[in-house]
């Protein structure tokens, strides 16, 4: 059946994939009703954005990813919904941190369940010249997810409250997830068959890892470019508090620009990859090398410039458009890697990657570099942090440099066999 419509499919698992982010991001988009409403302290309320979410989306993508190659791909992601939007209502029912805390981990683990088993199923609707393309769609989600949760909150939120709002979002995405657990997954039955339990498919990871250094080095770029995302956490600070910004305006820019650039990112890299790339892996893992040289040295230059220079703008613009573009290419590489039985598991092993190695030790290693920079005297310590952030995010170009060579090498070896 899902083999008759791919692109109904990759609508519906956009759609879902932006009420994740809606779902996810609504916890940031009410900040200020919520700490005051349940009485959190930063600690607190820095807990249940980062630390929590982290941890409980990091360990259950692995399980879930791997739970994808063996199972019913749509019952995965329907039982996540179910999960994580019955959490959603949890917690705008919350009274206190440990209720809200308890709900928003379980938001993580349900969610977990979404990106392994879509991009396995993305990955058998879509041939290698157009999955990148697919893939760049489904991540569109991201950008409009966030963009969409902030007006929410502005707008129907702040008429309604911001409990309504989540019980809301959660009824919705209960009746959604309904619906999607009873679609039968029949597009590659006879490799879910053949997949392996969570820990042998572990050990067959870390073969794969070892033996094509090439997926080594595209999986270190593809965490090194989305530290972006730890980079942006400080970004409106930045622009607030070292260049004078007003908050509420800014605010509202930074908005904009994230959907507009995210989404231009997530599809105009994808449909990019796959026109240049045409499915070949040696293209695939040069891909992202011109986004990054591209948007790095605008990055770059947006940190030395005045508040009323047009380099600000371009800087966030390449800072919302690099990790999105990068997610159709690297992503096909990675899949095209591994045997059809362990695609969902190594999608969950690189978004486990990517959330632990960027995300939380990144946005904690700069914010504690920040916070040791501003107590030694430094009067723009976000800046310097900004501008290491990006020298950082360098490196990637090294390691697609290295994927490139290491495919190269791969292809000659087996010419050669």
């Amino acid at each position: 059946m899902l083999k008759r419509f791919p692109r109904t499919v990759l609508g519906v698992l956009l759609l879902i994939n932006i009420l994740g982010y809606v779902d996810r991001t609504m916890l940031l988009g009410f900040s200020p009703q919520i700490t005051q409403d349940i009485a959190l302290n930063n600690t607190q309320f820095g807990f249940l954005s980062g630390v929590v979410w982290v941890f409980s989306y990091s360990i259950m993508v692995l399980v879930l990813g791997s739970m994808a190659d063996r199972f019913s791909r749509t019952r995965i992601i329907g039982g996540g919904m179910l999960i994580w939007s019955a959490c959603t209502v949890l917690s705008g029912l919350a009274q206190n941190f440990e209720q809200m805390a308890l709900a928003r981990f379980m938001v993580a683990a349900g969610e977990a369940a979404l990106v392994p088993s879509a991009m396995a199923l993305l990955a058998d609707l879509f041939d290698g010249r157009h999955r990148s393309t697919a893939n760049g769609l489904f991540f569109m989600g991201i950008p409009l997810g966030v963009g969409l949760a902030y007006l929410l909150s502005g707008t129907i939120g702040a008429e309604v409250g911001w409990r309504h709002t989540f019980i809301v979002l959660g009824v919705v995405g209960m009746l959604i997830g309904l619906c999607v657990f009873f679609v039968r997954d029949d597009v590659s039955s006879s490799d879910q068959a053949h997949g392996e339990a969570f820990l042998p498919q572990m050990r067959a990871i870390f073969t794969a890892l070892r033996s094509q250094p090439a997926l080594c080095f595209a999986i270190a770029g593809f965490v090194l470019v989305h530290l972006v995302y730890a980079q942006n956490s400080f970004i409106q600070l930045w622009l607030v508090r070292e260049l004078g910004a007003q908050e509420a305006t800014i605010a509202k820019q930074i908005g904009v620009l994230q959907i507009l650039f995210g989404c231009l990112g997530a599809l105009g890299g994808g449909i990019a990859a796959d026109r240049l790339a045409k499915g070949v892996r040696a293209r695939l893992a040069a891909f992202p090398l011109l986004s990054l040289l591209v948007c790095l040295p605008l990055m770059l230059a947006s940190r030395f410039a005045e508040l009323d220079s047009p380099l600000i703008y371009a800087g966030l613009a390449a800072s919302f458009f690099l990790p999105f573009s990068v997610y159709g290419s690297t992503l096909s590489l990675v899949q095209g890697s591994v045997p059809h039985s362990m695609r969902a598991s190594i999608v969950g092993f690189t978004m486990m990657c990517l959330n632990v190695g960027a995300i939380a030790l990144g946005t904690l290693t700069l914010g504690a570099a920040s916070d040791g920079l501003a107590a030694s005297g430094h009067a723009t310590p976000r800046t310097i942090v900004l501008i290491a952030g990006d020298l950082l995010i360098g490196l990637a170009l090294i390691c697609f440099l290295l994927a490139v060579r290491a495919v190269r090498r791969e292809n000659g070896a087996v010419t050669n066999a």
